[in-house]
């Protein structure tokens, strides 16, 4: 059950029932409006400092001349401007039009543009931000481990509604609506959720977790079935910007393709040895029977040219191997190298992995209906 908006304040955080209102008609500014692409980032918090360090990992590091203004750029690619926003701003204003691309946090996305056809997610898994949405009860509720039980509790009713305090109005309403429960109140607060069990103003909340230490220290538990989504950092554009606006594509797959080489790479460790082998045929065969030692498309293999007494090198003893491995597979890959003549094992971290085209932009070129082929051009320019 949802009720008229009121307000009301209680130990110092203000709660409101409300019903959670999806965007509805949105005033939208023209493409034509202004000729310059903008870049919306987080200007605050921890989201913030993991963008700008993602940026830079990237060689894209954000250049803001004075910290007091909003505004900034990325010297390597120009033409985009870079505008510091609290996250929730940046998803706004990318549904108004003010703002092209941005970096956010899955959970904005879904609570601000619920529904909202316009925004397209280019990369959903920036390796930062990861937390996700629970709703957490009382400790106190021994009884209760489960949603099912939750709502199953037969005290719920219209005149008894579960009321739930969150900042995610509209992802809490479609939750409920989804798990076909209808006696619910959605409460809204500044700050401080974990407090209002406590304090007798909500039965459970709906919020952010990362750790769970937050929930427990207030006497909180998750519950079974009550993980309502996962949220990391997401990279996303407007659709009518990418199609309408001139030199925004071309933009959106450098980003890409540079942030996709930089987080691909940091899975992977590139392992070189020395084996021995009658011929790099012999040595390929040898590699190829370990799936470990096949790398990204088969092991690099060359001559090593052995010093002979007369200052020449001679060639077909040894082999140079380069395979690219998972970080967590090392030890298991050296002692593979090993056992199939191997020495002088080398490792280190990669940089980039650039393949051929970023998955995702294919995949996005499809969700935009265009054609990749005519964006080939972008590969080698």
């Amino acid at each position: 059950m949802m009720r008229d908006v009121c307000g009301r304040r209680r130990g110092g955080m203000r709660l409101t029932e409300t019903r959670a209102s999806l965007p509805g008609v949105v005033f939208r500014k023209p493409v034509e409006s202004r000729s310059a692409i903008r870049m919306g980032i987080p200007s605050k918090g921890r989201m913030a400092e993991d963008t700008m360090a993602l940026l830079a990992t990237c060689q894209l590091p954000v250049k803001k001349l004075n910290p007091r203004q909003y505004a900034a750029e990325i010297p390597s690619v120009p033409g985009m401007e870079v505008w510091f926003q609290r996250a929730t701003d940046v998803v706004r204003k990318i549904v108004s039009g003010d703002i092209d691309i941005g970096i956010v946090g899955y959970d904005m996305l879904a609570e601000i543009a619920y529904g909202n056809d316009d925004i397209v997610i280019v990369h959903d898994a920036l390796g930062f931000g990861g937390c996700h949405l629970a709703v957490g009860i009382p400790q106190a509720w021994d009884e209760i481990n489960s949603m099912r039980e939750l709502i199953a509790l037969p005290k719920w009713g219209p005149q008894r509604p579960l009321r739930v305090v969150t900042a995610y109005p509209n992802v809490a309403e479609q939750f409920f609506k989804d798990i076909g429960f209808e006696f619910v109140e959605i409460l809204t607060a500044d700050g401080a959720l974990e407090a209002a069990p406590a304090m007798g103003a909500a039965d459970c909340i709906l919020d952010l977790v990362s750790s769970g230490t937050t929930l427990r220290e207030n006497n909180l538990k998750e519950i079974e079935g009550g993980r309502v989504l996962e949220s990391q950092g997401v990279l996303v554009a407007s659709r009518e910007a990418m199609l309408k606006r001139e030199g925004l594509l071309e933009i959106v797959h450098e980003l890409l393709e540079r942030v996709e080489a930089h987080l691909r790479a940091q899975s992977l460790y590139m392992v070189t040895a020395n084996v021995r082998g009658d011929s790099a045929e012999a040595v390929a065969e040898k590699l190829n029977s370990a799936a470990t030692l096949r790398g990204l498309q088969g092991p690099t293999i060359a001559p090593v040219y052995t010093p002979q007494p007369d200052g020449s090198g001679k060639a077909g003893e040894y082999y140079a191997v380069s395979v690219a491995v998972p970080k967590g597979r090392i030890y298991e890959t050296v002692k593979k190298l090993r056992g199939l003549g191997g020495s002088g094992v080398l490792t280190f971290p990669l940089t980039y992995v650039f393949d051929e085209e970023p998955p995702r932009w294919n995949a996005l070129m499809t969700e935009l209906n265009l054609d990749a082929s005519k964006y080939n051009h972008l590969k080698v320019m």
